[in-house]
């Protein structure tokens, strides 16, 4: 049986007619790059996600090179991001010449451990980039307050997030000054290329976040600042709109295969409970875990862009799983402090000890919501199998 990682063909024949009907709309239009489309596409997203303003733009990695911009970053100024991540989290502040400061991250959650950011701030630090890794809320709260008291800006990575939403409802994102996501294919909402979005509900940074998307003119041809080329395609815009009615119904699809698979490996024997951080000979496989669900009427609503598990024999058994038709993905393998494009900052290996098992040990299986439950059996079955063996 081939259990791929991700299959977006039932998705697109799905929503085939609309879809081809979208694209065509722009190209009878002419009109590619911004435009009406684009406008229609943020004002949707503005009410989808509770946000003042959205801002389309060309990636999710444009989306945090453009909010550091927005934010004024200088030189030598300090970002605090947690050191397990996708590589642009980090990446785009060493662009600007700034100096990205790791910190560990939570056993549980693999997002930014709060505990950690206080300790990395200092005068040069100037602001805070917590990612929703996997699709489940940072721990924001904390995040906000330590944020607040040393008058930081909060840049939010929702790139493998969008829709998620922390414990008190608000959707990530919506919550620091600057929230950025991510339209990738790959994502649980992907347009036909690269598309992201910045969103704000602060007036002043959706300005600066605005002209600094075309070239920093304002008006046109005329430059008091200096931006980038970071628009969004039409076509692109109107993908996104066709999709956005049916992101939850996705989610949930998500969520229920996740919750499948924890009850199969359970079942199986080779997990006791969710969230566990050692292994033992009752935890071989350690599960993700949605933290605060129904926990003091509070609710995490976490939607499983990627379900990770954490495994000891994790290479040979990606290696097995390959051999029987199973793709699955290492995210990620080498955390930022271990990257030889970052061994000028004086970090070594045992500086963050979680995030390194992490990158150690996890292992993305596939969950996109058209998976049949026969797929997702087979998968469990076949990793009880190795462990057996």
């Amino acid at each position: 049986m081939k259990v791929p990682l991700l299959d977006l063909k039932p998705q697109y024949l799905s929503l085939k007619k609309e879809l081809d009907d979208a694209i065509l709309r722009v190209a009878e239009s002419q009109y590619f790059i911004l435009g009406p489309e684009v406008k229609s596409m943020e004002e949707e997203f503005c009410e989808f996600l509770g946000s003042k303003h959205a801002i389309g733009v060309s990636s999710g990695t444009d989306a945090l090179l453009l909010a550091l911009m927005a934010i004024d970053l200088k030189p030598g100024d300090e970002v605090i991001v947690p050191t397990y991540s996708f590589f642009a989290t980090a990446g785009v502040v060493s662009r600007l010449n700034g100096v990205p400061v790791f910190t560990d991250i939570d056993p549980v959650t693999l997002n930014i451990d709060p505990n950690e950011i206080e300790k990395k701030i200092t005068p040069k630090t100037r602001a805070i980039i917590p990612v929703h890794l996997y699709g489940q809320s940072a721990d924001m709260e904390p995040i906000m307050e330590i944020a607040k008291k040393h008058n930081l800006a909060v840049i939010e990575d929702g790139a493998q997030a969008i829709s998620a939403q922390y414990k008190d409802g608000r959707c990530v994102g919506t919550i620091g000054d600057i929230g950025c996501y991510s339209f990738f294919p790959s994502k649980n909402l992907g347009c036909y290329g690269d598309g992201g979005l910045v969103v704000t509900n602060d007036d002043e940074l959706e300005h600066m976040l605005r002209i600094k998307r075309v070239h920093g003119g304002e008006p046109k041809y005329y430059h008091k600042v200096i931006g980038g080329n970071f628009r969004l395609d039409a076509i692109q815009a109107a993908v996104v709109r066709v999709k956005l009615p049916h992101l939850n119904d996705w989610s949930e699809g998500r969520r229920r295969n996740a919750a499948r698979y924890t009850q199969l490996f359970i079942d199986a024997g080779l997990a006791e409970e969710t969230g566990r951080t050692e292994f033992d000979e009752n935890n071989r496989v350690l599960l993700p875990k949605a933290v605060y669900e129904d926990v003091d009427g509070l609710t995490n609503y976490h939607i499983y862009n990627q379900y990770i598990i954490r495994i000891e024999k994790r290479d040979e058994l990606k290696r097995f799983l390959a051999e029987n038709e199973i793709s699955t993905e290492i995210y990620y393998p080498v955390p930022f402090h271990l990257q030889e494009c970052f061994a000028d900052l004086g970090y070594k290996e045992g500086d963050f000890p979680k995030a390194e098992q992490a990158g150690n040990t996890s292992l993305a299986l596939p969950i996109y919501p058209e998976l049949s439950d026969e797929q997702l059996v087979y998968v469990v079955d076949k990793i009880k199998e190795f462990m057996k063996g």
